[in-house]
């Protein structure tokens, strides 16, 4: 298949576009490489496929409307993964503009570029940050998410309805993937398990919000990299038994579209993280103890039942073989 990847040179990006080379598919790489965090590790991450006889690179912005219409033009993709979207919760207080123009004003140019070429199957990233303040665990798909805390997942909230009405409109098959946090090697630096990482080995202290208590479903990146690809090669159908007078939030009687969680059923404490990554590193943590953040949850806990029975979908690594894992890549890639 030849498969249109946005964000290519990002955390989950790259791992997806490497596998889907390995298995022997055409990829086309979309990424703008912007300097949110380090660009020689983005550049890093491509290095691994760019010279791949399969691998074509765009190097553009999903908010160039003309950029990804010619994208599309040129290389008529059969099938779309969207992992493009400015990144970092917080960093949407400061920047609100920049996430509207990339995960809105962009996913509706990804839209655009489907309908024009009629891929077989959309693929989209969402987050578990839709659930908000919502509090009934496990989160399912079935829930309503109406009451997001953030404005990332505002934006993510409403690629899915996006995704819904051009499911609608123009026949696209599309399935969204609530991503639950992930990590392993070639992270990102803005995340917990890079940031711990880096000031432990420096004997510097982590800031441990919520003292440590909250809960996440943490998820091995390849796990969720296995479960992208199993998505994107099961297009949804319209559901004949969905009801419009009950109407079901996770899939549609209208168009052929689904929701689903993607992570780990078992959460794990944070204190527990950080237990686990001081074993993987030989070293204790300094830790300064604070409050939650603002627009942060208590917990995460994903139920991937809907995944599992659609794919079968279903994480292999502990918690404790993935942050060994990204400790080993971390020392080599760093030096450290």
């Amino acid at each position: 298949m030849k498969v249109l990847v946005t964000g290519t040179a990002g955390f989950i990006g790259s791992h997806v576009a490497l596998k889907l080379l390995e298995r022997g598919d055409e990829v086309i790489g979309f990424d703008s490489l912007n300097d949110y965090y380090d660009v020689n590790l983005k550049k890093a991450r491509l290095a691994r496929f760019m010279e791949h006889p399969n691998y074509t690179h765009v190097h553009a912005d999903l908010a160039d409307r003309a950029a990804v219409e010619s994208t599309f033009t040129i290389h008529q993709p059969q099938r779309v993964i969207n992992l493009a979207a400015q990144a970092g919760v917080r960093y949407a207080a400061e920047n609100p503009h920049i996430y509207v123009a990339s995960n809105v004003t962009g996913f509706l140019h990804i839209l655009e570029g489907c309908r024009r070429v009629g891929v077989d199957h959309l693929v989209y990233a969402s987050t578990s940050s839709v659930y908000g303040a919502n509090r009934a665990m496990p989160f399912s798909e079935h829930q309503p998410t109406e009451h997001p805390l953030t404005l990332y997942a505002a934006t993510k909230k409403a690629n899915e309805q996006m995704a819904h009405s051009y499911a609608h409109l123009y026949g696209i098959p599309s399935s969204g993937l609530r991503f639950f946090t992930v990590y392993g090697p070639w992270g990102r630096p803005d995340m917990a398990l890079f940031l711990f990482t880096k000031a432990i080995l420096a004997g510097e202290p982590i800031k441990v919000f919520n003292h440590g208590h909250h809960k996440r479903s943490f998820t091995y990146v390849d796990d969720i990299v296995e479960g992208v690809i199993r998505t994107l090669d099961a297009a949804p159908a319209k559901d004949s038994h969905w009801n419009a007078l009950s109407p079901d939030p996770a899939r549609s009687g209208v168009a052929p579209y689904r929701l689903y969680n993607i992570g780990n059923e078992q959460p794990v404490e944070l204190l527990r993280y950080i237990d686990v990554l001081e074993q993987c590193l030989g070293r204790k943590a300094e830790m300064e103890l604070l409050p939650l953040q603002a627009g942060d949850v208590p917990d995460t806990e994903a139920d991937v039942s809907e995944l599992i029975q659609a794919v079968g979908y279903k994480p292999q690594v502990s918690v404790e073989d993935g942050v060994a894992r990204f400790v080993d890549w971390y020392r080599e890639y760093y030096g450290a």
